[in-house]
């Protein structure tokens, strides 16, 4: 294919400049060179016939010459030229095959500013993030198993010691069982709800809403996880009730995500504040909690789905990492944005609304 682009860039720029600049030359001088040659043969009395030939001919001679040596000269050049604005096209297809072929760690080579530059910096954007989702996939897949195993393999433990009489049936071990369930069925809805919130943006209920009831809603039924990790609530909202247009239900699980991370992660005797503010354009709501923060590194990829800034943490402490990637595809499907800040001992996750 670079063959063919090179060729068609090559015969379609220099045969077409070369030859009618050619043909101006040629009729400049025999329309217009040949006749003053004519008119000064006529002033100093010289017969014009045989000498005005040679002249033509000289001059359309030296023409042809001097129009091949450009020709060439100008082949060469444009050769070199073309071959180096598409060695990126170049490698960008073979970089694509890797890529089909599961490759993801091979870039283009940018050496240019111009339009090909800029098209080899978006390709090796595409890529990092074909590399980034990758990874998030394969890390999805390993939580996934993690998550589904330990469960399955409690509950079939129990069942074949109940089965050979290892164990008696007791009420405690019939907790047990229940217990290992109900991780599975809080998995399996998980995975529910990220589906929903996937296609949540073709499922909207708008309707007028108060962000502040709303949060307040979330506070009273999470009250019992803060009060016994004795952690302190604040709240920060404007005095005007804030009003948006979303589909409720929707916006109360982005909150009750949110709120249910601060009770997770905020340690014994932490603080929590949530503030409302509100600009022109949109309205956001701030979720700040004390204790130990995000890494920088792991910043970014909170909002992936299975994403675990800590991979060592069980389900019962961390929860499999689906909460907030929930939460970014409620939020954005009412054209909204999600976004954390992180130091040392607080962390900031809030998401803005269209106001």
């Amino acid at each position: 294919m670079k063959n063919r682009l090179l060729w068609k860039l090559l015969l379609t720029n220099i045969i077409p400049v070369i030859g009618v600049i050619f043909l101006i030359v040629w009729l400049a001088i025999d329309k217009l060179a040949a006749n003053y040659f004519m008119a000064l043969m006529d002033i100093y009395e010289v017969s014009p016939d045989h000498i005005h030939q040679m002249f033509l001919t000289s001059i359309h001679h030296y023409l042809v010459w001097a129009s091949l040596a450009a020709l060439a000269l100008a082949f060469v050049l444009s050769f070199l030229l073309t071959r180096r604005i598409l060695r990126p096209l170049s490698q960008m297809t073979a970089i694509t095959r890797e890529l089909a072929a599961g490759n993801y760690s091979l870039r283009a080579d940018i050496t240019t500013v111009d339009e090909v530059g800029e098209l080899g910096k978006a390709f090796n954007q595409m890529a990092n993030s074909l590399e980034q989702v990758e990874q998030l996939r394969k890390n999805m897949v390993a939580d996934v198993a993690h998550e589904l195993r330990t469960p399955l393999t409690n509950l079939r433990g129990y069942l074949e010691a109940l089965n050979d009489g290892v164990i008696p049936p007791s009420p405690e071990t019939f907790t047990m069982l229940q217990k290992e369930n109900l991780h599975l069925v809080h998995l399996v809805e998980n995975l529910q709800q990220l589906a929903r919130a996937d296609a949540a943006k073709a499922y909207l209920k708008l309707e007028k809403i108060a962000l502040a009831d709303l949060v307040k809603q979330m506070l009273a039924l999470n009250h019992s996880c803060f009060q016994k990790k004795a952690i302190t609530v604040e709240t920060d909202f404007p005095e005007n009730p804030v009003i948006i247009s979303a589909d409720r239900d929707k916006i109360l699980q982005a909150i009750r995500n949110l709120v249910d991370n601060c009770c997770t992660y905020t340690p014994d005797s932490g603080q929590v504040k949530i503030s409302i503010s509100r600009t022109e354009r949109q309205v956001t709501v701030d979720f700040q909690n004390s204790g130990p923060g995000i890494s920088e590194a792991d910043l970014p990829y909170i909002f992936e789905r299975f994403f675990r800034a800590d991979r060592s943490r069980s389900r019962n402490s961390g929860g499999a990492g689906i909460g907030l990637a929930i939460t970014r595809e409620l939020v954005e499907a009412h054209g909204g944005k999600v976004g954390a800040q992180s130091v040392s001992c607080e962390t900031h996750v809030w998401f803005s609304l269209p106001a």
